[in-house]
């Protein structure tokens, strides 16, 4: 691989590191920013759900118009917004302010991301491929758990006395780094068959996700009214109406080429997506309320905790980046697997030791937990996305990353009933160790329907469908 290429990974890698990182670094950050700043626990879920929404909608949009408009532009486009967004984070008197900033974040990524994996499809071949994929799994790994590492870090060195602050004016260098470098080495490329973007398409998309996150976001919080439900089903009504809307675009330039889901490849992968999303959602929010509420850790220890799993994650993801598709779905299956057994461990350990449970008790099964996480991510990714054209790879990009940021939003939501239905806003102990269990179970059960999804997937690593 030449120089210039390596350079240009490294500046892909590094945006997706920023946008997974922007996901979590909140969590192990939000104790202290609820006392700072007076957020609820309905603020709580929009610091991570109003960044993760704007980037579930926008997705789709983004990767489209990466192929009409071309991928390094939008990429840089979306890194402009993205750097100026976390310095109002950063610059936040208050809940509301620094939701308003978070979700223009969101819009920011929703530009970004999807010209990351597109433009990793469209440049590499081969085996270079792979290993690119690979290593986009190992960094998704990475900043799923360095996200909450830096913001536990960050927050309790109060650096200048800044608190929490920190935690988003890290990525106005980064950022400015990502645009320099990503200008100069990253390829322009584009769709030679795209026309002019489908505006109805997209405002029918949009329309039709936040119609179906908010009531689920929402719906907890105010008993379940009838309106949630009317929500859900008109989010579902027009999404039909967007399906047949993209059935009649099929020959004029639609958002999504429905072609893509003519192989159950595709599709598969897509739904395993989403619930991976989904339980990480679900998962990493809760468990530092767990770590910091349930078992009395600090920040800096909670990060020590998020340190394990990162190990864990590192290690799956390393193995998976090696063996380059040599052994197609089962290697993420085996990691799937690997997870199940970890969370039933940790769930039976942490209902036999309530608060007598230590950062070392737990170091088994929360490495092995990461461990098996880790080999999902860049199989996933790099499979579905195998048989996708050039043409419609910044399409396909968008969708993929959209299923694993409405899987998040809808896991951050899910924390509603499954977490906050128990523990409510209150820090006791107890009260918060119950909620959790309950989490344990519920992300035991997405994996294993994750699992099965893969069997969509290529069983032979020469990636033909079975």
């Amino acid at each position: 691989m030449a120089l210039a290429a390596r350079i240009a990974l490294l500046v892909l890698l590094t945006a997706e590191l920023m946008d997974i990182l922007d996901q979590s670094v909140v969590l192990t950050a939000l104790p202290a920013i609820q006392e700072s700043t007076g957020a609820g626990p309905a603020a709580l879920q929009w610091l991570t759900t109003g960044y993760s929404l704007p980037v579930a909608i926008g997705l789709i949009t983004g990767g489209r118009l990466g192929d009409l408009y071309g991928r390094r532009r939008m990429l840089l486009i979306g890194t402009v917004v993205f750097t100026a967004a976390s310095l109002l984070c950063g610059l936040a008197a208050g809940p509301g302010e620094l939701i308003a900033a978070r979700a223009l974040q969101g819009v920011g990524v929703a530009s970004m991301i999807p010209q990351v994996l597109a433009t990793l499809h469209v440049t590499f071949e081969g085996q270079n491929r792979s290993r690119a994929f690979g290593l986009y799994g190992a960094v998704l790994s990475l900043a799923n758990v360095l996200g909450p590492v830096t913001g536990g870090l960050l927050t309790e060195a109060d650096l200048f006395g800044l608190s929490w602050r920190p935690i988003f004016l890290i990525n106005v260098p980064v950022g400015l780094a990502v645009l320099l470098l990503g200008r100069r080495f990253i390829p322009e490329s584009t769709s030679g068959k795209a026309d002019r973007p489908d505006l109805t398409g997209m405002a029918l998309s949009a329309l039709a996700i936040v119609l179906i996150v908010f009531p689920l976001t929402e719906g907890h919080l105010h008993h379940w009214p009838l309106w949630c439900f009317a929500l859900l089903g008109a989010g579902l009504l027009v999404l039909g109406v967007f399906l047949r809307h993209q059935q009649r675009k099929q020959d004029n330039a639609p958002l999504v080429p429905l072609s893509l889901f003519r192989g159950r490849r595709f599709s598969g992968g897509m739904a395993a997506q989403l619930l991976h999303g989904l339980l990480c959602g679900l998962f990493f929010m809760t468990w530092t309320l767990y770590l910091q509420r349930g078992l009395g850790m600090s920040p800096f220890h909670a990060a020590l905790a998020f340190v394990l799993l990162s190990l864990g994650e590192l290690a799956g993801a390393t193995i998976a980046a090696k063996s380059s598709g040599r052994f197609a779905r089962r290697l993420p299956q085996v990691g799937a697997l690997v997870t199940i057994a970890a969370m039933a461990a940790y769930g039976l350990q942490a209902d036999a030791d309530q608060a007598d449970l230590t950062l070392l008790g737990m170091t088994a099964p929360v490495i092995l937990i990461g461990f098996g996480l880790g080999m999902v991510g860049g199989p996933l990714a790099d499979m579905s996305l195998a048989g996708v054209s050039n043409e419609d790879a910044g399409s396909a990009s968008g969708l993929f990353n959209t299923a694993m940021h409405l899987g998040i939003a809808l896991g951050t939501a899910l924390t509603a009933l499954v977490f906050f239905a128990t523990a409510g806003g209150s820090s006791d102990a107890g009260l918060n160790r119950d909620a959790f269990i309950t989490v344990l179970w519920w992300v035991g059960g997405l994996v294993a329907l994750m699992w099965a999804l893969m069997f969509c997937l290529p069983k032979n690593p020469d990636g033909q469908e079975d």
